[in-house]
This record gives C-alpha cells, structure tokens and sequence, in this order.
C-alpha cells in the first residue's frame, strides 16, 4: 500500500514557528516520525512539503493512480483553497486531513476547512500523532 503524505505552507518550519501552537520539534523530526509509523505499519510513503498552493494541486494530480490515499496537511490552504478541495475531489482517493493544533479552537478565521469537505476523515490537534493516526485509518479503510 502506498500512501502520498503531502504537507503545506510554513510546516518546514517547525520547531521555529510558534512552538507554544506548533511545539518545539522540527520538520525534519515529523518526516523522520512519518516514515517510521508507516514502517511499523506495513505501508510505503512518499512525502512531500511546498509552500506554493499550484504544487500542491499537481502532485495531488500526479497521485492518481498511483498511491492508495492520500494525507494532507494544507496548512493554510486548508481555509482558503478551493483548487486543493477540487484536486482531491477529482482524483477520489481516500483522503485524511491533518493539523498539528486543534483548528477548532483557534482563531474564527481557521475554523472552516474546504479539505474536510473532500476528506474522509479529519484529526486535529494530536501533534506528531495525527499523522500516525492517519495512517492507521488509511491502513483500515
């Protein structure tokens, strides 16, 4: 099984960026815990981090036929991108969106996803974890 775990804007900056929302450890240190869980899992990974909204959208085309699901941390993009909504929405692969804090108990503005519209599932506010988690579900569905 092959699952495509795509991260978006400012998520290569952690362990810098607000570490009291984000906490203190770094990107490379989430991609090491990615790889890790799905080893423990059984499944292959393919990761990929871009800032820039139109990257996000080709490789979600790029993934059709190719990986089983689909785990998206859009970031920012999860409140403003409609593009990244109908890319997942065309492609129809199994799809899990992620935040490191709980988006829901944030700021208004960051309260509405267009992602949970197309995702299966959506897990908040579990760190590292919810990435684990993700691949679980994806494991299991």
């Amino acid at each position: 099984m092959k699952i495509l775990v795509i991260n978006g804007p400012n998520l290569n900056m952690l362990g810098i960026r607000e570490p009291g929302i984000y906490g203190d450890r770094s990107f490379s240190a989430l991609e090491n815990f990615i790889k890790e869980s799905a080893a423990e899992l059984g499944v292959e990974v393919s990761l990929f981090q871009s800032n820039h909204e139109g990257e996000i959208v080709d490789v979600i085309q790029s993934a059709y036929g190719v990986f089983y699901g689909i785990v998206i941390n859009p970031a920012a993009y999860t409140h403003t991108s409609v593009a990244i909504l109908d890319a997942l929405k065309a492609v129809g692969i199994p799809t899990v969106e992620v935040h490191l804090s709980d988006i829901n108990s944030r700021e208004e503005f960051r309260r509405f996803s267009y992602i949970s519209l197309a995702a299966k599932k959506t897990i908040c506010g579990k760190g590292f974890d919810g990435y684990r988690e993700a691949l679980e579900y994806l494991c299991m569905e």
